[in-house]
């Protein structure tokens, strides 16, 4: 640790070398990351931003390992509030809600020559929704979630094999104005705000680690 102390502790601006080739360099509170700090991760990932209490929290910016990016509110350590993730392989991006790390709420997941808007669950858009297309028309319609059974394996990381959910369209009609709290219909503001996913484990602790970018 190269930096300030006060009575003993980190306290104020410094450098922190991790002996796996993490560091961080931002301001301390008593020992713990507090104020504006950047991590950089082993894995070559890196976070920017507001800490709290040696938590990942408040406004900040995530670059993943990847190359994927996400620029937005975090609460204890996960991504939480409203925010954006953008997927650099392909180009698309998510911005709408969060809750502990997943995709939840109303939000616009915006592709190269379309956009989905409607609402996400634990990852996932569940409900009614319309596909905006860049010529000029919507596809409303809303996603039905099918069942599977999953046998008698589990995994350990990622529950996303489980069933995608089907998009089951409607009709289609002439653009119309959306907004992320659904003020003009559709889609109708049917599903409750309050009903978070639970969430995944995550690494945490010293910060040195983070789980893999989302799918």
């Amino acid at each position: 640790y190269d930096g300030e102390y006060e009575h003993g502790l980190r306290n104020g601006q410094g450098t922190y070398r991790f002996k796996n080739g993490a560091r961080y360099i931002g301001t301390y509170l008593r020992n713990k990351k507090h104020g504006q700090g950047t991590f950089f991760y082993p894995d070559g990932s890196k976070y920017e931003g507001d800490w709290v209490d040696d938590q990942r929290h408040g406004h900040g910016q995530y670059t993943y390992a990847n190359g994927d990016t996400y620029t937005g509110e975090w609460f204890n350590h996960y991504r939480h509030g409203q925010g954006t993730y953008v997927y650099k392989d392909t180009g698309s991006k998510y911005v709408g809600g969060w809750v502990n790390g997943n995709q939840e709420g109303e939000a616009e997941l915006i592709y190269l020559n379309h956009r989905f808007q409607g609402r996400f669950s634990n990852g996932k858009p569940v409900g009614r929704g319309k596909y905006v297309f860049d010529f000029g028309c919507e596809q409303h319609g809303e996603y039905i979630q099918q069942e599977q059974d999953k046998g008698g394996e589990e995994e350990e990381e990622e529950p996303s094999l489980l069933a995608e959910p089907k998009w089951k369209a409607s009709k289609i009609t002439k653009l119309t104005l959306w907004t992320p709290h659904g003020e003009t219909p559709p889609p109708p503001k049917e599903a409750s705000l309050e009903a978070p996913a639970a969430p995944e484990p995550e690494a945490g602790g010293d910060g040195a680690e983070e789980r893999p970018a989302a799918a």
